[in-house]
């Protein structure tokens, strides 16, 4: 079965409830004022971490978000917002230093991302590849550090988690030929706004990869798993603000999951078994991506 066909039929798979305790955790899940990271931060209250960090751009929404949490699962004193915006190098060098302050992180999930069919420069690059791509995976490093040290002092390996999608397998990245990938996406001229954010998941994907790799290599102590993890089509507000053809509508009203059946696929990523290290993540196990299929590893 192609690779579309099997996205179509994984949407009609029962995707397991989380039952898996996160007792004694601290979780930071970056998007979770609303969506798939507001209801995976619900869960992982719910399932008894000590401590769960809402990460977003807009502090007042975060406190709605937090307050819905509480109300829902019962618990008090658990849920924290910090302020982070992707579209600013500074904000995320920022939260990385208050992330050094925590005397523990077990979970990191790198959720927060922007869909937009509108061509606007984000710190010299377009946005998407700015928010999704380049911030995304430096804060990712930036709090390996102390993934790593969470994970010597509880003997338990620590999780990196960046929230993937099933986008990758319609774009053919074109741009990955040309002799400077970043500069290409940043003309402006040359822009493919249709594909922009499909790319923008084929890249992070990649990267992922790529320091999944370096991360096992480096044989540094205090092991952390890494992961992309695709939580299928879901009900969310991404790309709320965008026009959409006909399929698309249709594909979000009778094909796309609940949002909090889709959040089931991040709660299962952040159990960091040691197998999906490195691993395209989808329906709760281990997937199939396309940079496997179509050798497109090399392209960044």
């Amino acid at each position: 079965m192609g690779g579309m066909g099997k996205i179509m039929r994984s949407q009609f798979i029962s995707l397991p409830y989380p039952t898996k305790k996160s007792t004694g955790q601290t979780i930071i899940v970056t998007g979770s004022n609303v969506g798939l990271g507001l209801e995976a931060a619900r869960h992982f209250v719910r399932l008894d971490a000590s401590k769960v960090i809402l990460a977003v751009r807009t502090v007042k929404k975060g406190e709605a978000a937090a307050a819905s949490i509480e109300e829902t699962t019962g618990r008090k004193g658990v849920v924290e917002v910090w302020e982070l915006d992707l579209c600013k190098s500074e904000s995320v060098q920022k939260f990385a230093s208050r992330v050094d302050t925590l005397d523990r992180l077990d979970v990191f999930m790198a959720n927060a991302g922007i869909m937009a069919k509108t061509f606007t420069k984000v710190e010299g690059n377009e946005s998407q590849i700015t928010v999704n791509v380049i911030n995304t995976m430096l804060l990712g490093i930036m709090v390996l550090p102390a993934l790593r040290a969470s994970a010597i002092k509880y003997n338990k390996p620590g999780v990196l988690s960046f929230t993937g999608s099933f986008v990758h397998y319609v774009t053919e990245f074109p741009e990955r030929n040309a002799p400077n990938i970043f500069e290409d996406l940043a003309d402006e001229g040359k822009a493919r706004m249709a594909d922009r954010y499909n790319v923008s998941k084929m890249m992070e994907l990649l990267a992922v990869r790529e320091l999944a790799t370096k991360m096992t290599e480096s044989k540094k102590d205090g092991q952390v798993i890494a992961a992309v993890v695709n939580p299928g089509w879901v009900k969310t507000n991404m790309g709320s603000g965008e026009k959409s053809g006909l399929f698309a509508a249709f594909g979000r009203r009778f094909i796309a999951r609940e949002t909090e059946v889709g959040s089931r696929t991040l709660v299962h990523a952040a159990e960091g078994d040691p197998e999906t290290h490195g691993q395209y993540l989808s329906d709760c196990e281990i997937g199939e991506c396309r940079s496997t299929e179509e050798g497109l590893e090399g392209a960044v």
